[in-house]
Parts: C-alpha cells; structure tokens; sequence
C-alpha cells in the first residue's frame, strides 16, 4: 500500500511539473507574440520584404524555442539580436535574388486604409520602448519619425552594403546602441559607429532637401490622383517635378516598365496614356484608393485585375520620386477590398514652394 502510495505522489508530483512545464511554454509564447509586431518591423526594415521578415521572426521563435528561456534576462534584446543576426544573413541571400530579379524592384509596401479624418499615421517602433532614449540621441543621427518606413528610405537602404544596411536600421531607426549593434554585426562599437555614419551619407544624399508637410504631400498627392484620372498632361506638369522618376515593379508577373521612366514630360504623357487605354477598353473596370503608404499618403489602383500601391517622394512641393508596385506576390497582404473608392472631380490649387531654389 505504500509502494501504491509514492506511485501515486511521484505520478501527481510528474503531473503538476508537466502542468507548470506547459504554463510556461504558454508564457513564453505570449511574450512572444507581444514583440512579434516590433520584430516584424525591425526585420522589414532590414530586407525590405514583409514575407521574407515574417520568415526571420518565425525562425527566431524556433530558436527562442530551444533557447534555455529561464537564462534570458531580456527578452526584447535577446529576440533583437537573433532577429537582426537573421535578417542581416537573409539579406545577403535577398540580395543575389535581386540581382536576377525581373525589371526594377521595389520594397514591399506597408499599407494602412485612409481612414475619415484622412491618413493615419503609423507611429515608429523605438528599441526597448524607452522614448526618453530616443529622444536624448544626437539628433544629426536620428532619422525623422515620417522617414522611418518610406518607399524613399527603403529604395535608398538597397544601395547599402548588408552591414551598413543593418547598423543604420538598428542604431538610427530603432535607437540601439553601438555595442548592441556591434553584438549583431559581429564587428566592433567603433567599426558599427563607421558603418551607421557612412550609410547614414548615403541617406541624407537620397534625402528630400525641402519636405513636404503631410498637409502639403495630401494635397500634392490628390492634385495627382485628379490629374491622371483626368489624363490632363498639363495638370500632371503641375505637381511633378521637372527630374521626375516613375519606377514601376511587376517582377516579370504582370506588365510594367522594365527600366525607370525620367523626366516630367516623358512620366505625365506616359500616365495620360495609360489613363486613355483604360477608358478605350470595354472591360475595363478601373478604379482606385487613397491610402497611406508606408507612413505617407499614397494610392492603390485596381485596373480590372491587375493591382498596384503607389507611393510618392515629394521635395520643394514637387513629386520627384514615383514608385508602383504591381507584381502581386508583393501585394497578399494589403486590404484593397477595405479601401474607400477613389472620387475626387477636384483637388485643391498646389502652388510648389522653393521653386527658385532648385
């Protein structure tokens, strides 16, 4: 009876341990999925892709997984070091993909509805979640919060080495510091410190030097939105500066331009003629979206079937950047069906400031 007895207690005691073994898995996995939203970002603004991020942050669960959690005394800068040592690896790989990538290629866009009072803003993801960290950096070294996720800086982060790619995302965008950067990089505080301070050149090369305010770029981006609904090519003149460059992504999936298109006469009359082949066509069932993309106002376009997210870089009240991406394996994740329909019969006078400086 008393060999029954400790059968019994050693059987309950292995119960209670699987119990508790699982309460802590449970844990584990909620604190995981509280930083997954954080490293999602944090790997997108590294690769530039979110399917590519989301393979890198369920590659970090695995491991964290494996991982002897009780000796992790932060979880947020354990998940930020795996995640940017994977990411920074999954780069070197996304970039030989690139190179044999079909026509221009373009960062997956970020998409978020146009909500009633006009575009929401996403706000940016700061390491750690300390703002006064944030805001006690050097702010010549500190990306403003609107340029954090744009179309502009991720085309920018493409001409970056993988390791200058990876010390500026992490140091400027996500406010670690040089030794945790070093930690991922796997090279030394004050090489990380070179590393950020040379892509950081090439940002502020690839910088707007007159930026809109978002009042301006909603404006800028309506008066556009008329004029190529319109194919009025001296309204699209208007708001499109005179070095413009339309770079259209299809991936070799659907049509687009295989190479850039530049200058505002060549990029308006190309529009124009797209906006008359839509209207020539029988079947066409064309319409589109304002949205806010990647942080700033955008537009989504559907031309009976075929999709596309456009987003713009406005300098000196001048459009001189457009981006469009229309391959759809880039575009699973953007809610199209949610959007608010694209009706706009006028838009406000758009009058281009700094001009004379150009």
């Amino acid at each position: 009876a008393a060999g029954a007895g400790d059968a019994r207690q050693a059987a309950a005691g292995a119960g209670d341990a699987r119990q508790a073994g699982g309460a802590a898995v449970d844990q584990l996995a909620r604190d995981f999925e509280a930083q997954r939203p954080y490293l999602r970002r944090l790997a997108y603004g590294t690769l530039g892709s979110f399917a590519e991020a989301d393979d890198v942050v369920q590659e970090a669960w695995l491991r964290l997984q494996r991982a002897d959690a009780a000796a992790i005394e932060d979880l947020r800068a354990w998940l930020t070091t795996v995640v940017g040592r994977l990411a920074l690896d999954a780069l070197g790989s996304a970039r030989r993909r690139r190179e044999r990538y079909v026509g221009p290629w373009l960062p997956e866009p970020e998409v978020t509805a146009l909500g009633p009072d006009g575009p929401r803003t996403t706000g940016p993801v700061v390491a750690g979640g300390d703002a006064s960290r944030q805001a006690a950096r050097d702010p010549a070294e500190q990306v403003s919060l609107d340029e954090q996720v744009s179309t502009a800086l991720l085309v920018v982060l493409e001409r970056l080495s993988p390791a200058e790619r990876t010390a500026f995302v992490l140091h400027d965008v996500f406010g670690l510091g040089f030794p945790e950067v070093a930690e991922v990089v796997g090279r030394t505080p004050a090489a990380v410190r070179q590393l950020a301070a040379r892509a950081r050149r090439h940002v502020d090369e690839g910088r707007p030097r007159f930026p809109a305010s978002r009042e301006q770029q909603n404006e800028i981006v309506a008066a556009f939105a008329v004029a190529w609904q319109a194919g009025d090519v001296e309204a699209l003149l208007g708001v499109l500066d005179p070095d413009v460059v339309f770079t259209s992504d299809g991936g070799g999936v659907v049509t687009a331009a295989r190479k850039p298109v530049e200058g505002a006469e060549r990029v308006a009359r190309m529009l124009a003629g797209f906006t008359r082949v839509l209207r020539a066509r029988s079947d066409a069932d064309a319409h589109g979206a304002l949205a806010e993309v990647n942080g700033a106002p955008g537009l989504l376009l559907d031309d009976g079937g075929i999709r596309g997210v456009v987003s713009f870089t406005i300098d000196a009240g001048r459009i001189v950047a457009i981006d469009i991406v229309r391959n759809p394996q880039k575009l699973g994740h953007v809610p199209f069906e949610a959007l608010m329909p694209l009706a706009l019969d006028a838009a406000p006078e758009v009058t281009p400031e700094g001009g004379d400086e150009r």
